[in-house]
């Protein structure tokens, strides 16, 4: 009797596309959906922050400049989830093309999923 290998699951090793079956268009929008939503509020969140460390620089002289260090880094933070939102608004519409073409039954595959 052989016994079956378990492989592993690393964070660099990934299944081959063929191994992975048809892709679930509805799922693969859904999740980048929620993504560009956490983003978003990550964009919010962050930049209320910068918005509340720049109150607390002029309302505390006495530490404004660590005030004003953590307005600047709340601020790169805001800019970096907006990114990611945008980055993710951006895969939700090439998920929504794959799917039209699935839909049309074009075979072609974008050169954006090849690279």
């Amino acid at each position: 009797m052989e016994e079956e290998k378990h492989h592993h699951h690393h964070l660099f090793h990934h299944k081959d596309k063929a191994e992975e079956g048809p892709v679930d268009y509805e799922k693969e929008i859904k999740h980048h959906k929620h993504l560009e939503q956490i983003g978003k509020l990550g964009t919010v969140a962050a930049g209320a922050y910068a918005l509340h460390e720049k109150h607390e620089a002029k309302k505390d002289p006495e530490h404004a400049h660590k005030h004003k260090i953590e307005e600047e880094i709340a601020a790169a933070a805001a800019v970096g989830a907006g990114g990611f939102a945008f980055h993710e608004h951006h895969e939700k519409k090439d998920a929504k093309k794959e799917e039209k073409k699935k839909l049309r039954g074009d075979t072609t595959i974008s050169s954006k999923l090849l690279f």
